[in-house]
């Protein structure tokens, strides 16, 4: 347990993350979906011959091109954070979370950055099937700078692969492929990626729609929605299928998220799944009713969370104040456990200096049996392993929600669209224009339910937050915070204007029909 926490600092270090991760994740999932299409694109350009389907591609890559530039920008700010703000966290897991990092700027990074180039300025210069094989690497990068950041992350999420060195007081990888195959980090990627083809299909679908309306760029906007539409729906059902996937680890392996995702206060058998709730403002886990309203499809949580209809789920009141009869320890045996782990760790240290070995193998011995309790001994309330259960919940159900409906979205968009009746459907154009936003909204509440529903924690089990902080003037991050809220501001800003510039002014060669 730690005393002299600035509480101050910890809150501010935690918003600027926050912000920077919310800012970088508008530019992302744009890049990663768009440099496939585009490269589907170029595809049929070279196989058909068809110089439209050219136009088309250089029309797309303008605006792809505009996302990822900026996207670069608050991406490596976001990575030097981890030194500036979370110094204690780096030390204590460098060895283990900077592998994927590294090999993510060493490898993806510079793999796209190199044939982004070609894919630029190589028209006309290079052969056809060189600057197609580009495009395809440049979309081959990018989802690997992906993999390897979530690796990262999903690490964070379910620690594996490692081993903790009293010595060093670091962890480290005693397995890359057990970090690299965990299946949080399998679930994760895939849900990730093809959640981001969702977004950038929404775009293309959006602005083509745009284009219909005006009755400009009729055969550039029909073809683009199709292919969309097509891309966008295979992704929102595999979407939904690793979303399972993912839900289902979460159950396994972070049971205090799942139980925020569904504000389940109390755990029962054959749990059912909300669909549709109001949560109370004075909701708590000693409450029977917590809801002013909900709509739950009755054994479904526990069906998917533990693969039986009639499974346990373990709520918020069996989390903190432990369940004997489904062998759920209380958090505050955990938080003993924990401090006895610390306890012994430094004993360990200080007989080590001692020469004293038979007190060095007792400390030891203790601090293992205890060890993967160490992070609770930091904690000083056994309620505070539960995270913003609110902010979980609405973001979860507002992810779901927004999916299903794009699912929906695109089977009638691609089916008006191969009976060429689109074009007439003005009301259906508007509406499609109004869930290109709602795409991003559905891609920042997912990543709110996967950082807010894994606090206190910086690395489940093993470190909160507030010990993984760089010991550091308050005033220093919450001048960066403003600085960067302005910084980022004006580079959203300045990429919103530019996009739209770029969608009124058109492709290269107009044509209205």
């Amino acid at each position: 347990m730690i005393s002299d926490i600035d509480i101050t600092l910890v809150d501010w270090s935690r918003a600027q993350f926050a912000l920077t991760a919310i800012y970088h994740w508008f530019f992302v999932p744009l890049t990663l979906g768009l440099s496939f299409m585009i490269a589907i694109m170029e595809t049929i350009y070279v196989r058909t011959g068809n110089e439209e389907w050219k136009r088309i591609t250089r029309f797309w890559m303008k605006l792809f091109g505009v996302n990822f530039a900026i996207g670069v920008a608050t991406g490596i700010i976001l990575e030097f954070e981890f030194g500036t703000n979370w110094s204690n966290y780096s030390w204590f897991v460098g060895d283990i979370f900077g592998a994927p990092l590294a090999i993510e700027g060493i490898l993806a990074f510079f793999l796209e950055s190199t044939f982004i180039a070609v894919m630029f300025f190589g028209w006309n210069k290079v052969s056809k099937k060189f600057h197609l094989a580009s495009s395809w690497l440049v979309a081959f990068g990018s989802n690997l700078s992906a993999l390897w950041i979530l690796v990262a992350n999903s690490w964070m999420q379910y620690p594996v692969g490692m081993e903790f060195n009293p010595e060093t007081v670091r962890n480290e990888m005693i397995s890359f492929w057990d970090v690299l195959l965990s299946p949080v980090a399998v679930n994760k990627f895939l849900h990730t990626i093809s959640s981001s083809y969702v977004v950038a299909s929404l775009f293309i679908v959006g602005v083509s729609a745009w284009y219909l309306l005006k009755k400009r760029e009729l055969l550039l906007a029909r073809r683009s929605i199709v292919l969309a539409s097509v891309f966008g729906l295979l992704s929102a059902l595999f979407t939904a299928i690793t979303g399972d996937g993912s839900a289902y680890m979460v159950a396994q392996k972070q049971p205090a998220k799942l139980a925020a995702m569904e504000g389940l206060y109390q755990g029962k058998s054959g749990a059912g799944l909300i669909v549709f709730g109001v949560l109370k403002a004075d909701a708590h886990k000693d409450k029977e009713d917590n809801f002013h309203v909900k709509f739950e499809v009755p054994k479904v949580l526990s069906l998917l969370g533990y693969r039986s209809p009639d499974a346990f789920v373990p709520g918020i009141k069996d989390l903190t104040d432990g369940n004997k009869e489904h062998n759920i320890m209380p958090t505050s045996e955990k938080m003993e456990k924990g401090r006895l782990a610390l306890a012994s760790l430094c004993s360990f240290k200080e007989y080590k200096k001692q020469n004293n070995q038979a007190k060095v193998d007792s400390s030891l011995g203790i601090f293992r049996a205890n060890a993967q309790y160490m992070g609770y001994g930091y904690l000083n309330d056994p309620n505070s392993i539960i995270p913003n259960v609110p902010m979980t919940f609405y973001s979860f159900h507002i992810m779901v929600g927004l999916g299903t409906l794009f699912i929906l979205l695109f089977m009638i968009t691609l089916y008006l669209s191969l009976k060429n009746k689109l074009d007439k459907q003005r009301l259906l154009l508007k509406l499609l224009i109004l869930f290109l936003p709602l795409g991003y909204v559905a891609s920042e509440s997912g990543w709110i339910v996967a950082e807010v529903g894994r606090q206190p924690w910086a690395i489940q089990d093993l470190m909160p937050v507030s010990v993984a902080t760089t010991r550091i003037d308050a005033t220093a991050v919450m001048t960066t915070f403003i600085l960067f809220a302005v910084l980022f501001t004006v580079l959203l800003i300045a990429e919103i204007k530019i996009m739209l510039t770029q969608i009124k002014t058109g492709p290269e060669g107009g044509k209205n029909v």
